[in-house]
């Protein structure tokens, strides 16, 4: 296998590459305001992705995506990661969902959620995290809900439901089966419109200072039918695997795109500014930080590339090697970036901790990915186990055939 991006990928890569750095990069001071302003700016943005034949690459054509196959869309996720609203702008803020949706939900499901989900007519909101516990073990869950007259009621306590202020619905993970039943076997996982009664918006959830839209939501006796159920019942667990393999992937592509962005800052600001008499880019402590990123930028990138390889290959995250793929990229990649971006600010000094670069905010950013869709801690255990599993049994881990 070749890490090359591929020659009929290259174009549709360059154009979102020019539409990142030349539209939504410049936008960004606007778009974190937010408002109305930032709101009719999203909107011109996706009506323009739309017109250049850029929107929703990586969704299925049948739903009205781009048709890019997995391993290409992960070349363009990698620039389309450079901002944090590349998602919104170039409509695939919503693929996790999407294809969740297009492998589980009913006819009308996919008629009421899905269609309009991929055109950005609505916005989706996933709830499965709640205060108070250790989520990183989601068999602790507590929301539940019961099935009453033909309706499930769901009762619980859920945060970090990203754009719950603006979905039109989540998709909850709670409790539905009785306390004996085997614990990945316990969880169902309901479509929950968010104008239901009792689904209540207490807060957005600041985030190392952010506010962003990461809210934390009471169901107070949320009443829905019992056909929003999404897939089989006790199956939330399954369908939470196959939602995360490949979303961990993405995340890690877009790692790489934001490390890319203050890579590139860095080594401009080294050549921009001089220091005792010489340009810094002559300083041998800074030529440190140069070599250091771009030793875990391409190992976290190559790393990354070959999840993708396994999964473009037919292992879509439910295998054991490609769990212990994605496992490593999660960790090594959140870390990368965190160094990444650390000595970047280093490089711009005082500049560096002001809003005068995009840096402060992909720091605080970055930072939290360390804990998003699963803490490193928990996938270091996982990856460690599996692998010394494989010495358990009497066999080894042969790199080479991996």
């Amino acid at each position: 296998m070749g890490f090359e991006i591929p020659a009929s990928v290259r174009p549709v890569r360059d154009a979102v590459h020019a539409f990142m750095t030349e539209r939504v990069e410049p936008a960004e001071p606007v778009l974190r305001r937010g408002g109305d302003e930032a709101a009719a700016l999203v909107a011109d943005l996706q009506r323009e992705a739309k017109a250049e034949g850029l929107w929703a690459l990586g969704h299925p054509k049948e739903l009205g995506g781009g048709g890019l196959p997995f391993l290409d869309y992960v070349y363009v996720n990698e620039v389309q990661g450079r901002s944090e609203f590349g998602q919104l702008a170039l409509g695939t803020y919503t693929l996790q969902d999407s294809l969740m949706l297009h492998r589980h939900a009913g006819e009308a499901q996919r008629e009421r959620f899905l269609k309009p989900l991929v055109q950005a007519e609505i916005n989706p909101s996933f709830a499965m995290t709640e205060p108070g516990i250790a989520s990183s073990d989601p068999t602790q869950l507590r929301t539940t809900a019961t099935l009453e007259d033909g309706e499930w009621v769901i009762r619980g306590r859920k945060w970090f439901t990203t754009f719950a202020d603006r979905a039109a619905y989540t998709t909850v993970m709670c409790r539905t089966e009785p306390e004996d039943a085997p614990p990945h076997l316990a969880f169902s996982m309901i479509l929950v419109p968010t104008d239901t009664p009792g689904y209540t918006i207490v807060r957005d959830t600041p985030v190392l200072g952010l506010d962003g839209g990461h809210c934390e939501v009471v169901y107070d006796d949320v009443r829905v039918p019992e056909d929003n159920l999404l897939g089989p019942r006790g199956h939330g667990f399954v369908i939470a695997q196959e939602r995360l393999g490949p979303g961990r992937i993405f995340h890690c592509m877009r790692f790489l795109g934001q490390a890319q962005r203050a890579f590139d800052l860095m080594c401009a600001r080294l050549h921009e500014r001089t220091a005792f008499g010489e340009p810094l880019y002559k300083k041998q402590l800074l030529q440190q930080h140069v070599f250091d990123s771009y030793a875990e930028i391409q190992s976290a990138r190559l790393l990354t590339l070959q999840a993708a390889h396994k999964i473009d290959s037919g292992d879509h995250g439910l295998g054991a090697e490609a769990r212990v793929e994605i496992g490593v990229i999660k960790v090594v990649a959140a870390r990368m970036l965190n160094n990444v971006i650390d000595r970047a600010i280093q490089v711009h000094g005082a500049e560096g901790l002001t809003d005068d670069t995009p840096l402060g905010h992909m720091y605080r950013h970055a930072r939290a990915g360390r804990i998003f869709d699963g803490p490193d801690e928990v996938h270091v255990t996982t990856t460690a186990r599996r692998i010394l599993r494989e010495y358990r049994e009497g066999r080894n881990w042969e790199f080479a055939l991996r």
